[in-house]
């Protein structure tokens, strides 16, 4: 099919890797002129750090360039394969690379919060002391995934996904490298390297497999290979966009459904509501999230709203994907339109606050139940006031909280939606209780 490389069946991601710092895509932040890292590199100094980013974003291509850039030996374990035995494997030749050649090691850990804490802290003191530069790779968040001692020993550098200008030109590359099909005779339109581009999703590497395999399809005639529209379009059938469903994409993603949701935005809450299933998302999953920010951010400016929600979350359970999911959309977008309120959010997290604090204050006699006779004989319910029996139903007046705490303030509604009224009763039931003497103890 083609002409590249005759004894080379490497693939073409491999075969384009970059082969200096200045050949990397897209992470111009972290090494561009006179950025932290690239200073370090041309001061010939290299430290132990942790490359955090998306697949393909060039983790595992970097951390050889960094370790060739200063002459030191490169190791490799992969997170997922290794266990003790095999960092002490590891550390042993470290040692004895420095022993006989003088040469520092970078040890490259792929998929660094797969290991278990044990296994994590096993690097600490070979850090420490020098044996080895530690470079771990993941691309899940290392504050949540990686020990405190661990991080605090290394750097973290933040490698973005590529952009599609970046991918663009990366695939245009492959197309004049010697490594990839310079030699080739490839008519590949403008137009499908920008759908390749795009739907690569800032993954270097799923840019290259996928033109790998469109090249590898394409029919040849007269010694040049065609590519359709029709082989693109079959190739990029399956979704590709990025999401795992317990990885760092997944909180980003429901946190910007919850926050397009409290922002009243219910196209962008659409969006990604839909992005988290197109994804693979349990809708279930987004249906409970749904009933939180219903009590969360709306509460009683708009009481529908939980019901809606309950609602949804239900029809799903009975209906199942894909009917289902519309249920759930029409809750999102109800709770986007509703009017806003954190007051029962706020009011529950106060209470919460003097409920720690305060401890297990007894509940005043007149609160009390008394179902026997001793209870009424202890005071038990004593002066207690019937609210139903009281004008407008309110016993005006009347202390509800623990005896010796003075009365708290929790909950103030906010002027949008139902909860203007209920403002407005509150404030004229504290009227009455400033109208009203407060009954006392004989």
């Amino acid at each position: 099919m083609t002409s590249v490389g005759s004894q080379d069946f490497r693939p073409l991601a491999d075969r384009m890797r970059p082969q200096s710092i200045d050949q990397i895509y897209g992470q111009d932040h972290i090494l561009g002129t006179g950025k932290p890292l690239r200073r370090a590199l041309e001061g010939g100094i290299l430290h132990s750090m942790v490359l955090w980013g998306p697949p393909g974003s060039g983790k595992t291509t970097l951390a050889r360039l960094l370790a060739q850039r200063v002459d030191a030996h490169f190791l490799s374990l992969s997170a997922v394969l290794s266990g003790v035995k095999d960092i002490r494997e590891a550390i042993e030749k470290a040692k004895l690379h420095r022993q006989q050649q003088n040469r520092a090691t970078v040890l490259f850990v792929d998929e660094a919060h797969r290991f278990n804490k044990a296994q994590q802290d096993a690097f600490l003191p070979h850090v420490e002391q020098g044996v080895i530069t530690f470079i771990g790779a993941t691309t899940e968040n290392p504050s949540f995934e990686l020990n405190n001692a661990l991080l605090s020993r290394t750097r973290v550098y933040v490698l973005k996904p590529l952009d599609q200008g970046s991918i663009r030109r990366l695939i245009d590359s492959a197309l004049t490298h010697s490594q990839g099909y310079a030699d080739t005779k490839l008519d590949l339109p403008e137009s499908y390297r920008d759908q390749i581009a795009a739907a690569a999703d800032g993954d270097a590497r799923r840019a290259l497999n996928t033109l790998e395999i469109v090249v590898d399809l394409a029919p040849s005639e007269n010694d040049v290979i065609n590519v359709t529209q029709a082989i693109v379009n079959n190739v990029l059938t399956e979704g590709l966009r990025r999401f795992d469903k317990s990885g760092e994409a997944f909180y980003d993603q429901i946190s910007a459904l919850h926050k397009s949701v409290r922002g009243s935005n219910p196209d962008a809450a659409l969006y990604w509501f839909v992005r988290m299933i197109d994804g693979g998302c349990d809708p279930r999953y987004v249906a409970r999230r749904v009933i939180r920010i219903a009590s969360e951010d709306i509460g009683n400016a708009d009481p529908r709203a939980l019901t809606i929600a309950l609602d949804a979350w239900n029809a799903y359970e009975r209906l199942g994907t894909p009917e289902g999911e519309l249920a759930i959309a029409q809750a999102i977008i109800y709770l986007s339109c509703a009017a806003k309120s954190n007051a029962v959010y706020t009011a529950f997290e106060r209470a919460s606050e003097d409920v720690k604090k305060l401890g297990s204050l007894e509940v005043p006699l007149h609160l009390r139940n008394a179902p026997t006779k001793l209870m009424k004989e202890l005071n038990y319910g004593k002066r207690y006031r019937y609210a139903h029996d009281e004008p407008e139903a309110y016993a005006a007046g009347e202390n509800y909280f623990p005896d010796g705490m003075a009365n708290r303030k929790y909950y103030h509604p906010v002027a949008r939606g139902l909860e203007q009224k209920i403002a407005e009763k509150l404030a004229h039931l504290k009227d009455l209780d400033t109208n009203v003497p407060i009954a006392k103890d004989d």
